[in-house]
């Protein structure tokens, strides 16, 4: 059916109506979603929506899902589905997995950086911008205009790769963090309006994820990572400090966006700037625990689930990512790069009620051959597969065009292991 475009926040009882059963038991709330897992559970038909929110909720589905992560096999307007080179492989994706769509609203306005503004405000900060070509790379250079002075940031772009590299931060000092958090804060205002068309792509095929970052990885995201460190060894009150002004933005824009527009999975990126080998435990416990459990809650609060994303090395802050409340972790990446295997991460979550997403890695992918890849599949299914709450997951997706064969064939070889050894 065709969904008329509106914003969410004006939803109404005519609208709501034409929505399919499920998603008006989701759109209701936290009471909605266990009437909806009860209607699922006594169905027999397994779609790629139940089966991940089965595995989300911990429980044993038909078999163990497969996500490409960031693949969106299902959304028109994903980077990978307007590649030439990757349509093979987006349409193997669309058939034999279970999508995820990576969608936010998106704030009112042009004068917005980044997806909620600078620092999390709307506030219409003057900036100058500078773009120039340097080879095959795009080259930015941005001056903010702050109430306290200028700051300066140089991004790099490829045009063949999926991501943007910051050449130069913001802040340097702690300084220029000060003269950032004088931009007034003002609330984000969301627009939900593409919010149908994604529904109507996905169907019953996956869920709908948005992203968020917490507050402790944007105030350190405001320095490159080495200043960042050299920042919290020398004046960490004065981080704490940033970090309580910036949760107040999250947690306040996470809010709206609830309020606007619900979907069904949450992932809070940034944690591992708060991990072993770069900070102790302690560090993690103080800033990330205490704002991770609001965010967590605010979710829950709303009827949808939280996944907390973390690379690196979790061991020794697992127990407390679990502490959070969150429903999921990814990408659990093995040793040598991550510090704990796999079983190991499923015996300390499952009886949490947390479920683990991951963990081959994107370098296998793009290296191995198909056998090797397969072998490394068993291998996960044989460490996390029994009891449930297991998505089979790459730690990343390739960013590159065009698309490799040996990746293309490999990630093929990923999918159709998983779907040889993922049957319960």
């Amino acid at each position: 059916m065709a969904f008329p475009r509106v914003h969410f926040s004006t939803f109404n009882s005519t609208l709501l109506a034409e929505l399919p059963v499920r998603r008006r038991l989701l759109d209701i709330g936290r009471a909605g979603k266990y009437i909806f897992r009860a209607m699922i559970e006594q169905s027999d038909l397994w779609t790629s929506r139940r089966r991940l929110l089965t595995a989300l909720s911990c429980g044993v589905p038909d078999r163990v899902p497969i996500n490409t992560y960031e693949m969106a096999a299902r959304d028109s307007r994903d980077w990978y589905n307007n590649q030439p080179s990757y349509r093979r492989l987006m349409d193997y994706i669309r058939e034999h997995t279970d999508c995820i769509t990576n969608w936010n609203p998106q704030p009112f306005g042009d004068n917005y950086i980044g997806v909620d503004g600078f620092l999390g405000s709307s506030y219409p900060v003057r900036m100058d911008t500078r773009t120039e070509q340097v080879g095959a790379i795009i080259r930015t250079t941005t001056i903010l205009h702050t109430p306290k002075g200028e700051l300066r940031q140089v991004t790099q772009k490829d045009p063949q790769v999926n991501t943007t590299w910051v050449a130069e931060h913001y802040c340097k000092t702690p300084a220029d963090v000060d003269r950032a958090l004088s931009v007034p804060y003002e609330p984000a205002v969301y627009d939900a309006s593409d919010y149908p068309r994604v529904l109507a792509e996905l169907g019953d095929h996956g869920l709908v994820m948005a992203s968020i970052a917490d507050p402790a990885y944007l105030a350190a995201d405001l320095m490159s990572f080495e200043d960042f460190l050299l920042w919290i060894a020398d004046d960490l009150e004065h981080y704490a400090r940033t970090v309580d002004i910036v949760a107040e933005r999250v947690t306040e824009n996470l809010r709206r966006q609830l309020r606007v527009c619900t979907v069904d999975l949450y992932r809070i990126c940034g944690p591992e700037y708060m991990t072993p080998p770069f900070l102790p435990p302690d560090m993690f416990r103080r800033f990330m625990v205490p704002y991770l459990t609001e965010m967590v809650d605010l979710i829950h609060g709303a009827g949808a689930k939280a996944r907390i994303h973390c690379h690196g090395r979790i061991g020794r802050v697992l127990d407390l990512i679990i502490e959070t409340g969150c429903d999921a972790i990814d990408p659990c990446e093995p040793p040598p790069d991550g510090d704990v295997e796999l079983n190991e991460v499923k015996r300390r979550c499952l009886p949490a009620g947390v479920s683990v997403w991951g963990n081959m890695e994107l370098r296998h992918l793009e290296t191995d051959s198909p056998e090797q890849v397969r072998e490394r599949v068993r291998r996960i299914m044989d460490q996390a597969k029994e009891g449930g709450g297991f998505v089979l997951l790459p730690t990343s997706s390739p960013t590159g065009a065009p698309l490799s064969p040996q990746t293309e064939a490999n990630i093929i070889a990923f999918i159709d292991a998983g779907l040889e050894f993922g049957k319960y």
